[in-house]
């Protein structure tokens, strides 16, 4: 018994000293976006806990508009909208034009949960467009999604889970629109190892550090033509979807 408390309290000690090495870490290199408790900061390069920081926003509705805010995001409270069910939001947002995002959304006039549109954000900034640049020489002006809010369950079934789409705490995107005026498209590009496959993998790895959930066509044929986006609740140290 004496024994395993011994070990028990090695432990405990060992814990707190990797912890206190981390926090020494991330202090010196001056990324404070890697600590659980530094408030999050869309300005920022994207952190180890980024993406729980963004889903952690899902019921605080000032706290997410203040982060966007702050980023200079600009955008439209949309009014709460009820459902049957589970169904509805109130927390909505809509991008407005100008500001520090460039892309846009076509269809027009898409209204996410914030969490998501936070995370979408910082996904333009810190993934797409470096993403394009990179593969392109070019950079993203529109983004082609197949929308946001349904009123449904996972899959469209009668029972189960409720899908994120619920709540319009997911968004389906289906391409994107390169300012020189290509078009790169889920449904077309994904295979192969070229430029556009190349950067759409890019795309879905960054969105895996900002979103709860990505899926993507290697996840299953229901998701051939898009990549699913949210920003699942599920606790501070949930789990994370990325596939």
């Amino acid at each position: 018994m004496r024994t395993v408390r011994r070990i028990a309290g090695l432990l405990v000690i060992g814990g707190i000293v990797l912890a206190l090495v981390f926090v020494a870490w991330a202090t010196m290199r001056g990324r404070t976006q890697d600590l659980p408790w530094t408030p999050l900061d869309l300005g920022q390069p994207v952190g180890m806990f980024t993406g729980r920081k963004l889903a952690g926003l899902t019921n605080d509705f000032p706290a997410c508009r203040a982060v966007l805010d702050k980023a200079g995001v600009r955008y439209t409270a949309l009014p709460p909208r009820e459902g049957e069910g589970q169904c509805g939001y109130a927390n909505g947002v809509r991008f407005a034009g100008g500001g520090s995002r460039t892309i846009s959304f076509a269809p027009a006039g898409l209204g996410v949960a914030c969490p998501v549109a936070a995370a979408l954000a910082a996904w333009e900034w810190n993934v797409v467009q470096p993403a394009a640049e990179r593969f392109f020489k070019s950079r993203v002006a529109q983004i082609d999604h197949f929308g946001s809010y349904s009123c449904r369950r996972l899959y469209g079934r009668d029972s189960g889970n409720w899908s994120e789409h619920s709540t319009a705490n997911a968004v389906d995107i289906a391409g994107f629109r390169l300012t020189d005026g290509r078009r790169i498209t889920v449904i077309r590009d994904w295979k192969g190892d070229g430029a556009s496959a190349q950067f759409l993998k890019t795309v879905r790895d960054g969105a895996c550090g900002l979103f709860s959930t990505t899926l993507s066509p290697d996840h299953n044929a229901a998701h051939r033509d898009h990549l699913h986006l949210d920003q699942a609740s599920r606790g501070s140290m949930g789990w994370r979807a990325c596939q």
